[in-house]
């Protein structure tokens, strides 16, 4: 009896082999991974996370263009919520930060006026021509004990004041004000260096922008 030849039919590859969907990201945001919004149709979500699908509550916005614009992106506020309590609770041990509080404390510090620049003579010009009570306090000419939006990054030494926490679109140079839409907030630090409260007391700036023409 002559040997038989058994042939097994697999079924096509495509039936096995699953199927895989490209996320896009940002070009220019490798880490922003870009969706269909299912709440429009013309419209994209923006999120940290890869989730597909995404999840629309913790985006980080949506944009009717690509790339997204400052014109084009709408912010998710539970988003920037939940980015102002991380923040506030971790701000204070970046180096970065640590770093501009010890620069605070230092005598260095004592050249670092509200508006953060690096002309004490010129303050001081100022104050003598504008009077004692000129700026109030935390303005543009007080004593750095005002808010995020009034606050140069430094108070003096010995004083403490108000640092600012901000993204690096934009870097500032050294002294300087960083641009309102790139601050997320600031932290209080004492005359020796330290954080109030041992974190700061982070207080959001209100001026923060997703996206600006520096880019998100």
């Amino acid at each position: 009896m002559a040997p038989r030849t058994l042939l097994r039919v697999y079924p096509p590859l495509h039936h096995i082999i699953p199927k895989r969907r490209c996320i896009a990201t940002l070009a220019n945001n490798p880490h922003i991974y870009i969706f269909d919004d299912p709440r429009s149709p013309t419209s994209h979500l923006l999120t940290f996370l890869p989730t597909n699908p995404p999840k629309p509550q913790i985006a980080i916005g949506s944009t009717a263009s690509l790339p997204p614009t400052p014109d084009s992106i709408t912010k998710n506020h539970h988003f920037l919520s939940i980015l102002h309590s991380v923040i506030g609770l971790n701000a204070h041990q970046d180096p970065d930060i640590q770093s501009q509080a010890q620069a605070m404390a230092s005598s260095g510090g004592s050249n670092l006026g509200s508006g953060g620049s690096l002309f004490p003579q010129q303050r001081q010009r100022r104050r003598k021509r504008a009077g004692p009570s000129s700026g109030g306090r935390g303005g543009a000419g007080g004593d750095g004990a005002g808010g995020a939006s009034s606050q140069g990054g430094a108070g003096g030494a010995g004083r403490g004041g108000h640092i600012h926490v901000y993204d690096y679109r934009h870097p500032p140079d050294y002294g300087r004000i960083p641009d309102p839409g790139d601050i997320f907030g600031s932290l209080e630090v004492d005359g020796q260096g330290m954080f109030v409260d041992g974190h700061g007391r982070y207080q959001a700036s209100g001026t923060y922008r997703i996206c600006t023409r520096d880019g998100m």
